[in-house]
């Protein structure tokens, strides 16, 4: 029980014990990214895998879309060209198909890797959702509040976890519901591949599993929202989302090309 003369020592108290929780609870960090023991090029998100189970799609095309970042506008404008491909028709062996049915890779960076992977995930439903959902949405006040709010800031204790991990949070919540790479494995739309950097040597690191096979790390647990949160996380503006890299302990063998 707290006195009225007590009432400064209690208070103090109570800073400390909420201090320590929240530094307990600041050790959970960051979502750790799963090893593998050994290389398998037979299964994973891989898209030459992927697209032999594509059904009604034309075997004799590869078409490839590539949608650049830019933010908010990056993602609508990507938007408004899936839109035109859906409907736009065109004859195929015979048959007219909507051109956005014979699509069979899209990659994204930034604005346009949200677009490519809700697109992998959704499929025509995101032509009723997207714009409701993320494009009309205040994104990035939302950021900021929740990086403003003192009830998030125990995740930024120990440096394990940032503001992207705030991001990929959100994203979840409004948009891509927890979805892993693993459950686009089964989806007959695109592959959707999501591009960052590795700030640590400038390369360019995809979310598919040939890339993860690098780091000797599984892709199909690892959220779709961590992933487009990686590739727009703006330097300064967000922090980086950071990856365990197990690469040496998988059996990896870089390609004779290489």
């Amino acid at each position: 029980m707290c006195t009225e003369n007590g009432g400064f020592m209690c208070s103090s108290r109570l800073t400390i014990s909420l201090l320590a929780a929240l530094l307990v609870a600041g050790c959970a960090g960051r979502p750790i990214n799963k090893r593998i023991d050994q290389v398998d090029p037979k299964s994973g998100y891989r898209p030459h895998l992927m697209l032999r189970n594509r059904p009604n799609n034309d075997p004799h095309t590869l078409f490839v879309l590539s949608f650049s970042g830019g933010g908010t506008r990056a993602a609508a404008f990507s938007y408004g060209v899936l839109e035109e491909l859906r409907r736009t028709e065109i004859p195929v062996s015979g048959q007219t198909r909507r051109v956005i049915d014979e699509v069979d890779v899209i990659t994204g960076v930034s604005g346009g890797s949200f677009t490519a992977l809700a697109y992998a995930l959704y499929g025509d439903r995101l032509f009723s959702e997207y714009e409701q959902r993320f494009l009309k949405r205040n994104v990035q006040g939302a950021l900021t509040w929740r990086a403003l709010n003192p009830f998030n800031w125990w995740k930024f204790i120990g440096g394990s976890a940032g503001r992207s991990e705030l991001a990929a949070e959100y994203y979840d919540k409004i948009l891509f519901e927890d979805a892993t790479f693993g459950d686009l494995l089964d989806r007959p739309g695109p592959v959707a591949i999501a591009t960052g950097t590795d700030i640590s040597t400038g390369s360019r690191l995809a979310f598919y599993q040939n890339d993860f096979d690098l780091l000797c790390s599984d892709l199909e647990p690892v959220r779709l929202s961590r992933a487009a949160a990686t590739s727009s996380a703006v330097p300064v503006v967000l922090s980086a989302v950071t990856f365990n890299n197990y690469g040496g302990t998988c059996g990896y063998q870089y390609p004779a090309w290489v």
